[in-house]
């Protein structure tokens, strides 16, 4: 892949299950096919986490950081079993989430912040994928972490 590819809302919704109010990304950048991306999730005070979260000094839930690098790198993953040559296509697949490690929390994310959420690959065995994720705002880090995700076939 040459250039990186720009996906929007709709494309995002064929490659993953998820939909408002869990969609927690808003447009995702393939730098690098099945290596690296970069999702764009655009922080609004309208965000339904905001009414207990805190009402009166309103802070985007560090799990829900923590969601949006996974929902980047199931992204990823998913656009680029388009151009595997496997069995297995976007269409039929879902990714779970198997763990987390190394999850910091540096900054808080605000209502008004447009959150740079930046993945890669660091390690692939067969269908199960393991990434390092950053959240930046304004090229200041706000939240990283490694977890693993595993592709499997939907069942109907």
């Amino acid at each position: 892949m040459s250039d990186p590819k720009i996906l929007n809302y709709n494309e995002i919704v064929k490659l993953i299950p998820h939909r408002y109010p869990m969609l927690l990304v808003d447009q995702v950048h393939i730098t690098e096919l099945h290596e690296e991306a970069v999702g764009i999730k655009n922080v609004t005070i309208n965000e339904s986490f905001f009414q207990g979260h805190f009402p009166e000094q309103p802070i985007m839930p560090g799990v829900l950081i923590i969601e949006a690098l996974a929902q980047t790198s199931g992204i990823l993953v998913m656009y680029g079993l388009a151009f595997e040559d496997s069995k297995l296509k976007p269409e039929d697949a879902v990714v779970y989430f198997m763990s987390i490690a190394n999850a910091r929390f540096v900054r808080p994310v605000l209502p008004g912040h447009r959150v740079e959420l930046r993945v890669k690959s660091i390690q692939r065995r067969g269908m199960v994928w393991k990434f390092k994720g950053q959240a930046y705002v304004d090229d200041e880090l706000c939240a990283e972490a490694e977890y693993k995700a595993m592709i499997a076939e939907k069942k109907s």
